[in-house]
């Protein structure tokens, strides 16, 4: 790979972070914080293409033009002497046992003369530097890039959810909530406040919640939202069990907005034996993809 392919991935890496930045696609990978530093690594990236794409230019052309010097007054067949009466120049004598490619050598056999072994000339150009080439596995480097371009991952889903623990934390406090009806709650929130505040300011209220479906290993529905707190790598999952008059064909990764009330039922997570509280539906129905598919509100 040369510098002028180096240059190339540099710039489609950084198109590519522009364009992941200046939609939503960004919000598979990061959370919405990191927008302005996103846009700002694509942006020099793609400075840092053209400045190398720039400078390998120069620098070829520069070496092409370059002239090979000759030393004054010498051609390649030896020194010259210009007459004082402005004829054409002539070249300089050559000592006896010499011609103009140089001297030769006299055997003692009497064979013919040969040219005698030339000095190294320090004028001489020096031959070309071999120019080495990074190896060809370095092109593999373009494999995430084009996956990134073409087949844009999505948002991680039921699979990750179902094998990995809930990662519900304690709140450090449970701010008061309004006196809507249907209270519209994050899947955090009420499970937070359904299992360290055991339902203190949920009873008696209607939530509304919205996550994607997860299905156990013994079919158990859960509510389910993934959780970060810088990028898709640490999102962990928030699960609420799903009873009451929840449909009877529940698909995994579809995106449910249900209606409920608050029940005390806990059960233990089977990964990391974890508390996943649980909601007594009293209506579902399929909701929209968001834009944000994570939750970023235990960052607030």
């Amino acid at each position: 790979m040369n510098r002028q392919s180096q240059s190339a991935v540099l710039f489609l890496l950084g198109a590519a972070l522009l364009h992941a930045g200046a939609t939503d696609l960004y919000l598979r990978y990061v959370k919405a914080g990191l927008r302005p530093l996103l846009l700002a690594a694509g942006a020099v990236l793609i400075v840092t293409a053209l400045a190398t794409a720039w400078y390998e230019r120069r620098r070829t052309k520069h070496h092409t033009h370059r002239p090979t010097a000759q030393p004054h007054g010498e051609s390649a067949a030896g020194p010259t002497t210009q007459p004082h009466d402005g004829s054409a120049a002539v070249p300089a004598p050559q000592p006896h046992g010499e011609s103009a490619a140089g001297p030769t050598t006299q055997p003692h056999d009497g064979s013919a003369a040969g040219p005698a072994p030339q000095p190294h000339d320090a004028s001489a150009p020096a031959p070309a530097a071999h120019s080495h080439r990074e190896p060809r596995v370095a092109w593999l480097l373009i494999l995430p890039l084009l996956a990134l371009i073409l087949v844009a991952p999505p948002a991680l889903g039921s699979y990750s959810a179902t094998r990995t623990g809930t990662a519900l934390q304690e709140p450090f406090a449970y701010p008061s909530l309004p006196a809507t009806d249907p209270l519209p709650l994050g899947v955090v929130d009420y499970a937070g406040r359904a299992v360290y505040d055991h339902g203190r300011t949920l009873a008696g209220r209607q939530v509304r919640l919205t996550g994607f479906v997860a299905l156990d290993h013994d079919g158990t529905p859960y509510l389910v939202r993934m959780a970060l707190n810088c990028c898709a790598a640490d999102a962990q999952p928030v699960k609420i069990g799903l009873t009451g008059r929840i449909p009877p064909v529940l698909q995994p990764d579809a995106w449910l907005t249900v209606t409920g009330v608050y029940t005390p039922r806990i059960a233990r997570d089977p990964v990391n034996d974890g508390p996943i509280p649980f909601l007594k539906v009293t209506r579902a129905e399929p909701a929209p993809t968001p834009a944000d598919p994570y939750d970023e509100s235990w960052n607030n």
